[in-house]
């Protein structure tokens, strides 16, 4: 199922990955963003449970992102000051 092929372009300046490349990293932004989405709406529906639902989904979508645009990144995770593709 993993073919080797990266899903997120390098940054050209700075640390972490730029935007995605390839349908699959659309797809875990698209699902993150939904994710955030969801969480936000719960929060303002109920102020107590809400926030720690909310917080409950948006918390683990965000650490899901990271880990797979830091192993699916070109290039790979480093810090690059633009010079370099």
């Amino acid at each position: 199922m993993d073919d080797g092929r990266p899903w997120f372009a390098q940054k050209r300046y700075g640390y972490g990955a730029g935007l995605p490349i390839a349908w699959q990293g659309w797809a875990v932004l698209g699902a993150w963003l939904l994710a955030l989405l969801t969480g936000i709406g719960l929060a303002a529906w109920d102020e107590d449970v809400g926030l720690i639902a909310g917080l409950a989904l948006i918390v683990p979508a965000t650490a899901a992102l990271i880990y797979a645009s830091a192993i699916k990144t070109r290039g790979g995770w480093r810090w690059r000051w633009g010079g370099d593709e």
